[in-house]
């Protein structure tokens, strides 16, 4: 299995508009993040989009990925859906609409943001063309298969509602947590690799912050951990410097083999 960050920024991205913290005007190319978004390609050819971040075209175009089979929307905030309609190139290429997982809430938030991409009835004019999605609702603690890939929905806490964390085989994906209850954190233990969310140093009411990413990270025990969705606090050589071993900030491109 091979994963691929798209992007691995807050929902600003960096470097931030308006802002010349060193962060932002760093020439390290790893410090240059874009919105929240990943690829998930199994042995078998199966390819999953996990969210649809505002950047999503230029994403896909820089790490080569032209297809997918379906997508894992974690929530419908907007850092994660608004890049949505770019999959109307991959759409107009298929058979059929997308399939497009989600939570109940998250899937009718997107089909009231999104209507023309959902209702079958809204028929694009002669010459154009629409992205097209197969609304499919996910329940937490259940597991869905596309291809050769099992993909298992786990709710966590982000802020006052829930979001969903997916297991994808031997990944776990979680980001835009503010906790890890004992009930998710058991459905996670086994991963070989772990993704989760780490803002910044600091506590912050719906995330977490690097320490409890950390303490998170040593109980579900996955032999590697990559931290995403950092802000601008975070210059990734130094975060890489001080984090223990087997744990170390993603970088928008990077791709990671799974065993």
């Amino acid at each position: 299995m091979k994963l691929t960050f798209l992007g691995t920024g807050t929902s600003f991205g960096v470097p931030q508009i308006g802002c010349g913290c060193e962060v932002c005007r760093s020439p390290d190319p790893r410090d240059r993040r874009t919105r929240v978004g990943a690829v998930v390609e199994t042995d078998g050819g199966t390819r999953l989009l996990l969210d649809t971040p505002p950047e999503l075209r230029l994403q896909l175009i820089a790490c080569g990925i032209d297809n997918v089979d379906a997508v894992f929307f974690t929530h419908a905030h907007a850092d994660h859906i608004h890049g949505i309609d770019d999959l109307r190139a991959i759409t107009v290429r298929r058979a059929g609409p997308l399939p497009m997982y989600g939570s109940e809430g998250t899937l009718q938030h997107l089909a009231q943001r999104f209507p023309y991409i959902f209702d079958g009835s809204m028929r694009p004019l002669p010459g154009t063309s629409k992205p097209e999605g197969d609304a499919r609702i996910i329940r937490d603690g259940e597991a869905v298969t596309i291809g050769d890939a099992t993909v298992t929905a786990i709710a966590v806490p982000h802020g006052p509602f829930n979001v969903f964390a997916y297991r994808v085989g031997p990944l776990a994906y979680v980001t835009d947590a503010k906790s890890i209850p004992d009930s998710a954190a058991r459905t996670l233990r086994g991963a070989r690799v772990l993704v989760i969310n780490a803002l910044w140093r600091a506590d912050h009411p719906t995330h977490l912050s690097i320490p409890e990413a950390i303490e998170v990270a040593g109980r579900i025990g996955a032999d590697r951990t990559f931290l995403t969705h950092l802000t601008h606090d975070n210059r990734h050589a130094d975060l890489e410097a001080e984090l223990p071993r087997g744990i170390s900030p993603a970088f928008d491109g990077l791709t990671v083999r799974i065993d």
